[in-house]
């Protein structure tokens, strides 16, 4: 196993196709380029990105284990998080939420976006479970330094994750202008982002450890 995760392309494309993959990080920086624009959507993409260091922190010092062996831990993590997408999906629905798509608003702190981004990722017990899992395949088990080379692979997934989701920020803030001057394709998009939130909250609801 080469040292570099860089000269893995199995490990690459793995990455790619799992961070590309439609889910709760890519929905919340979508909103953020519709309601705010680029720059808000690259806080966004920033503040997912960030909220994998738990996560990652956990798969290297062995704490994911414990979400996997205990139903407790795993179930308490688990509704905190579907809680939290079914609050974003009523969010998202009200017409002066997080979705609101106005020039004249004020833009949300940056702050305010990275606390909501970090959340997102926060409080979803499987990312531990799949660091856990996901990382040692890509490690030789004769290795002699495998937590060196395990924070080296999540730093890679990491600049992964934040550049597919700042070009899917980044491209909801260029048709920002056409939902503007569309008011019954926003109400249509608020309801498909709060839709969104639900089968991703009832998703979680029903996975196990």
């Amino acid at each position: 196993m080469p040292f570099s995760s860089l000269s893995n392309p199995e490990f690459l494309i793995t990455s790619l196709i799992v961070v590309a993959s439609p889910g709760t990080g890519a929905l919340v920086t979508l909103a953020a380029g519709l309601s705010s624009g680029a720059r808000a959507a690259l806080i966004a993409a920033f503040g997912c990105t960030l909220g994998i260091v738990p996560h990652m922190l956990a798969a290297i010092t062995g704490l994911a284990a414990l979400l996997h062996t205990s139903a407790l831990a795993f179930d308490a993590v688990k509704y905190a998080g579907v809680a939290y997408l079914l609050y974003m999906a009523w969010m998202s629905l009200k017409e002066h939420g997080p979705l609101t798509i106005d020039a004249t608003s004020p833009p949300r702190s940056a702050r305010e976006i990275v606390v909501h981004a970090v959340l997102v990722n926060l409080l979803n017990p499987k990312l531990s479970i799949f660091f856990l899992a996901f990382l040692p395949q890509f490690i030789a088990r004769d290795a002699p330094h495998p937590t060196p080379l395990m924070l080296e692979l999540s730093l890679v997934f990491m600049a992964i994750t934040f550049g597919v989701f700042a070009v899917y920020g980044v491209f909801a803030a260029a048709v920002r202008d056409r939902v503007l001057s569309r008011p019954p394709v926003l109400r249509w998009m608020r309801r498909g982002f709060a839709a969104a939130f639900v089968g991703l909250g009832a998703k979680l609801a029903f996975v196990q450890r």
